[in-house]
Formats: C-alpha cells, sequence, structure tokens
C-alpha cells in the first residue's frame, strides 16, 4: 500500500475512486438504469474509470461523452469489483485485459479495416493508441501488436491497485466524410475486454468487457470544447438544465458485449488437416471449384453459403472486406444495393465490387455487326427487294467489339473474323450514299453510331490477287499474298 502511495504521489494523480463513489453517480442509480431487470443488481466483478470529465450537454439518460486531447495521457484505474469469494479462480493470479480505441458509429465500424489503413498510409509509423508505460503502475507485460494500431493489451493482478495510461493518437476530424472545414468529428469508443488464464495457459476465457464514448480533438481542443459546453449550459432556463446530465470528474466505462475479435485475440493455432479424408475432402473441393469455374465463370449464386462467399471475395481480390462480410451468404450479398456497397467499402472499391457481384463485364466502347455476304447472296437479296417473295435468305451477323476506335483495331478485328493475318488487309473502305468509297480513318471510327450494321464482301484486284468487302456501306481491300 506505502508503494502505491509514494507512485501516486510521485505523478500527483487524483484520489482513486471509491467503489460506492462510482455506484453513486446517475447512470448506475436503479431508476435510471436502462439494464433489464434481471441486471439491475448485478455486480460487475471489474470496473473501469477513465480519469477525464464528462460533457454537460448530453442528455439524461443519453450515453456520456468525454472530450480527450489529441496525444495527452490520461489515466484508466482498474478496479476489482468482486464480492468476497466471486471468480476464487483468478485470486492471485494475472488477467489480461485488452484496451481498444473502436468506432463509435455503425457506418464506419463496417468500414474500420479500410478506415484504420487510411491512417496508417496518411501516418506512417504513428499509432492510433498507446501506453504510457511510464507513468503507468501495476501493469505486467505490455504489449503493442505493430499490425493493429489501435489495440494495447496488459496483464495485470486484480489484487493488486492498478492505472494504466493511454494516450490516443487520431483525431475524430481525421474520419469525417467531408472535409471543408467546420465539420464535427466522428466519435469513438474506448473498449477493454479482460480475460483469464485456461487450462492451457492461454489468457482466452472472457470475463468482463466495457466501453465509453470519447470524442478526440487536437491538443488543448477538449478544453476549449469543454468549456463551450459548460457556458452554454449556464446560458440555459433552469428547467432546461435540468433535461441535461451534469459533468462529472471522472468517466465510467459501461458494460458492453465482448468484442468480435477477442475470440482470437490469444493467437490459438489451428491444427493442419492430415487425416487422408480430410485430404480427399481438400482435394474435392478444389475439383468441385475447377469445374464449376468451367461451367459456370466466377459469378456468385445466391445459393453460396457464407463460407462459399469468403472464397469468393478472396478470388476476386476483395480479402480486405471479407471480415465485414463473414456472416453474409450469396444471397445477402446479392441483395445489396449500389449504394450500399458504397457505403461500406468506399467508391473504388464499392463500385469494382458491385459490378463483380452483377457478373458485369465491361461494356465496349463501340460495337459493329458485320455480315458476310456472296454474290449470290446479294442477287437473292435484289429480287426479294424487287418484289419476288419466293426468294428469301437468313443472313448472320458477327459483333465485332472496339475499345480503342483505330483503324488499325479494326483491321485486326476482321482479320480474326476471317481467320487471317491482318497484314493481308491493305485499306478498309467505306462506300458513301453517292457510291463512293471513302477511306476509313480513326476519326471516322469514332464518329460511328453504336450497333451499326455493315455487309461484307469480296472481289479480285486488277494487278494482284486482292479482296474487296463491300456493300452500300463499307468496302474492304484485302491483299491475298
Amino acid at each position: 500500500g506505502r508503494e502505491w502511495e509514494s507512485q501516486r504521489a510521485s505523478h500527483n494523480w487524483p484520489s482513486v475512486v471509491q467503489v460506492c463513489d462510482v455506484l453513486a453517480l446517475p447512470i448506475f442509480k436503479q431508476e435510471e438504469s436502462n439494464l433489464p431487470p434481471d441486471s439491475e443488481n448485478k455486480i460487475l466483478p471489474f470496473q473501469y474509470v477513465l480519469c477525464a470529465a464528462t460533457s454537460p450537454a448530453i442528455k439524461l439518460h443519453d450515453e456520456t461523452l468525454t472530450y480527450l486531447n489529441q496525444g495527452q495521457s490520461y489515466e484508466i484505474r482498474m478496479l476489482d469489483n468482486r464480492k468476497l469469494g466471486e471468480l476464487p479462480e483468478i485470486t492471485g493470479k494475472m488477467v489480461k485485459s485488452i484496451i481498444r480505441v473502436v468506432f463509435h458509429d455503425r457506418r464506419l465500424q463496417y468500414t474500420e479495416h479500410q478506415q484504420l489503413e487510411g491512417w496508417r498510409w496518411n501516418r506512417p509509423g504513428d499509432r492510433i493508441l498507446d501506453l504510457d508505460i511510464p507513468m503507468s503502475v501495476g501493469m505486467v507485460d505490455p504489449r503493442a501488436n505493430p499490425t493493429q494500431l489501435n489495440t494495447v493489451e496488459f496483464l495485470w493482478d486484480p489484487s493488486k491497485r492498478t492505472s494504466v495510461f493511454i494516450q490516443v493518437h487520431c483525431i475524430s476530424t481525421e474520419f469525417t466524410m467531408r472535409k471543408h472545414g467546420g465539420e464535427k468529428g466522428v466519435p469513438f469508443r474506448i473498449q477493454i475486454d479482460t480475460f483469464k488464464e485456461n487450462d492451457g495457459e492461454e489468457y482466452s476465457e472472457h470475463l468482463h468487457s466495457a466501453s465509453c464514448q470519447v470524442k478526440v480533438f487536437k491538443p488543448k481542443g477538449a478544453d476549449r470544447k469543454q468549456k463551450t459546453d459548460r457556458e452554454k449550459m449556464e446560458k440555459r432556463a433552469p428547467q432546461e438544465k435540468e433535461k441535461y446530465q451534469p459533468s462529472y470528474e471522472t468517466t465510467i466505462l459501461t458494460e458492453c458485449s465482448p468484442w468480435p475479435e477477442v475470440t482470437y485475440a490469444s493467437g490459438h493455432k489451428h491444427a493442419a488437416c492430415t487425416e487422408p479424408h480430410c485430404l480427399c475432402y481438400k482435394w474435392f473441393i478444389l475439383f468441385y471449384m475447377y469445374i464449376y469455374k468451367i461451367l459456370y465463370g466466377d459469378n456468385l449464386l445466391p445459393a453460396a453459403t457464407p463460407q462459399d462467399a469468403q472464397q469468393w471475395l478472396h478470388r476476386n481480390r476483395f480479402s480486405p472486406f471479407c471480415r465485414l462480410f463473414t456472416n453474409f451468404s450469396g444471397a445477402d450479398l446479392l441483395k445489396l444495393t449500389r449504394e450500399d456497397v458504397i457505403q461500406i467499402c468506399g467508391p473504388a472499391d464499392g463500385i469494382r465490387l458491385f459490378n463483380a457481384l452483377k457478373g458485369r463485364v465491361v461494356r465496349p466502347r463501340l460495337t459493329v455487326y458485320v455480315c458476310q455476304e456472296s454474290q449470290q447472296a446479294r442477287e437473292q437479296q435484289q429480287k426479294h427487294d424487287n418484289g419476288d417473295a419466293a426468294s428469301s435468305t437468313f443472313f448472320v451477323y458477327h459483333a465485332i467489339y472496339l475499345e480503342d476506335l483505330t483503324a488499325v483495331e479494326l483491321t485486326e478485328k476482321i482479320a480474326q473474323l476471317f481467320n487471317i493475318s491482318p497484314r493481308q488487309i491493305s485499306q478498309i473502305f467505306k462506300q458513301g450514299s453517292t457510291g463512293i468509297h471513302v477511306l476509313v480513318s480513326d476519326e471516322m471510327i469514332q464518329n460511328f453510331q453504336d450497333e451499326v450494321c455493315f455487309v461484307l464482301d469480296t472481289m479480285k484486284g486488277e494487278c494482284h490477287p486482292v479482296v474487296f468487302f463491300y456493300n452500300k456501306y463499307w468496302r474492304v481491300e484485302k491483299c491475298l499474298w
């Protein structure tokens, strides 16, 4: 006890909040509690107290909001609130707590990975959440994973007084959609998940989770915001003030559900399956996927299970979004609208994912239909035009898709159609309305109407064997070498 008091005095820490003082706050009073009846009298095993004042501009029954300064060290007191004889298995033992800074808004929770990666790109080498180890007391084996910028973890003994100091280095306005100045910053949550040791000496058995809502400002910005809120409340009428909760010197983290990834926090290792039946099943799945892709392409089907959907996301280079769509089946993904996908994944990846879900092929810039007619077919067509109903000819057209809209590209496409080399086609002509032959250029192709129809035919040249493809629209000169 003396060691704790000497350490606390050397750092000028505020006195430790007593559990009875914590329970006296309005948020824990029975008449103002939103907990279900069977949970109202429940005593939680731990309590976490953030030493930062709550905002006075929060209405009664709403969750508290606390303003923090970027990079400033804030104390979180880890309090043991167990009754005598409760959880005896952790008496005299360490527990592990994981502290996270996460998004409060559901919209940003869906895109958390992309948001954090964007922050990492803009702030190379920085962390979102850090531990101030010299200021902390009672903390053992602190760790900060380099790949998890918003997470820290440590061990502590509940029977000993423990305080950890954290620093949040991101500010709320860094994650706003539009950044033109004057935007309201997005709220964050500080969440703490605590685990006990299992039989395998891994801290994986969940004990307790709690969180609070915060906003982070540039240095000294939180103090100015707190002062502004206090001055606004002082100007309100007395009856209006009664609708708001007072500002408290500390923030109590309230009970919440465990963070979804906590089951993987201890780094469980999954043994590889080497049994013969597992290997056979694995090869069967790979063979099935190969045959399926040949028959149906790689379109996602409504009958796809969540596991199938995850594999489809991986195959189509959407791995960063796999965690967001963990429980989505094929039908769930296909029901998403374009706006839904863009909101979840962002504009660039959202459009790409939506097009992939709908199996959309990129539309060519220009589509041209061409038909190969023989001289006999033209004569039959002429008879038909002259009123000979007995004559009928069925013409088949081929589609040519152009992207570059150049004469070179058109030459290559026609050569593919006739199974010849592009070098055998010397020039391409378009027959005008007066019968003149106009040389086809890049500019002419760029002015073609989409899905226009042309007829091609052949004729020998005079000097050497050449072939002309022509009708009232086009004429193509082909050199037979």
